[in-house]
């Protein structure tokens, strides 16, 4: 079976605030969890996916395309890889400011466009550039997979032996939780609420209390890693893992599309969504 992994993705990376890989296995219903690995940069990761490496299939928290509408708004290629290598030429701040142009034309309570797989999800629109920066997320994560030459379903044939699917922690995290939050990056608001709630999604998953209906397999030493992350990033990656693990086990079952929907191609869609 192909190695499975889950990427909490940054767009600024460091010590502090790493890429987190979670590296595991579908065996009978059970995803085990290898090892987590830490990347503090960018350049980092795109080595980890470029390496020579067994089949791998994973779940990347990070955006894979833009919303039709602000695409054709900005006179854009309507087509996906012309569209995102032109996006991947841009700064940020020239990002920044076609967006904001983009929003300040537009009236209040409807600033942003969104992509048919946002309500879905219930995840941030891939226009937004603060609080999260899932802009700028996009910006620095697909051209790196673009380089790896992975296969992106549904978007871009590639090595079948690099499978990227776009994935959202938030997604299966919010079945178990609700409206609970389990995260934060702020010392401040690392409160022993939020440490509950992550025993509480960490013990679902263990007991495949999803509609996914995995079984997330830890050692001990992995929970209490997962539980004394406060900033949830270890979890979240964990939670891709889950995802990337329900995809593999569609396309077992003979879908080449790895549980994806037909989605427009241009804006691309959330696994499980």
């Amino acid at each position: 079976m192909a190695l499975l992994l889950g990427c909490d993705f940054s767009s600024s990376p460091s010590r502090r605030k790493p890429i987190v890989l979670a590296l595991g296995r579908l065996a009978a219903g059970r995803v085990l969890l290898e090892r987590l690995e830490t990347l503090e940069s960018l350049a980092a990761l795109a080595d980890w996916l470029g390496a020579p490496r067994e089949s791998w299939v994973g779940g990347f928290d990070l955006p894979f395309g833009l919303p039709r509408e602000l695409v054709q708004a900005l006179g854009w290629p309507l087509e996906w890889r012309a569209c995102q290598l032109h996006y991947a030429a841009l700064s940020r701040e020239q990002i920044r400011a076609a967006f904001a142009a983009f929003c300040a034309a537009r009236p209040a309570g409807g600033k942003f466009a969104h992509r048919a797989t946002d309500g879905p999800a219930g995840c941030s629109t891939s226009m937004k550039w603060v609080n999260p920066p899932v802009a700028f997320m996009l910006h620095a994560g697909l051209p790196l997979l673009l380089a790896a030459g992975a296969q992106l379903p549904g978007l871009q044939a590639g090595d079948p032996a690099r499978v990227a699917l776009e994935a959202y922690p938030g997604l299966l995290a919010r079945e178990v939780l609700g409206r609970r939050s389990y995260k934060s990056d702020e010392r401040a608001r690392q409160t022993p609420e939020r440490l509950i709630a992550r025993k509480d999604l960490i013990t679902a998953l263990e007991q495949g209390r999803t509609r996914l209906g995995l079984r997330l397999k830890l050692s001990h030493a992995q929970r209490d890693a997962l539980v004394d992350d406060a900033s949830g990033d270890r979890l979240d990656a964990v939670l891709c893992l889950v995802q990337a693990a329900w995809a593999q086990q569609r396309h077992a079952a003979g879908d080449a599309r790895y549980g994806l929907p037909d989605f427009d191609p241009l804006e691309g869609w959330i696994l499980t969504a």
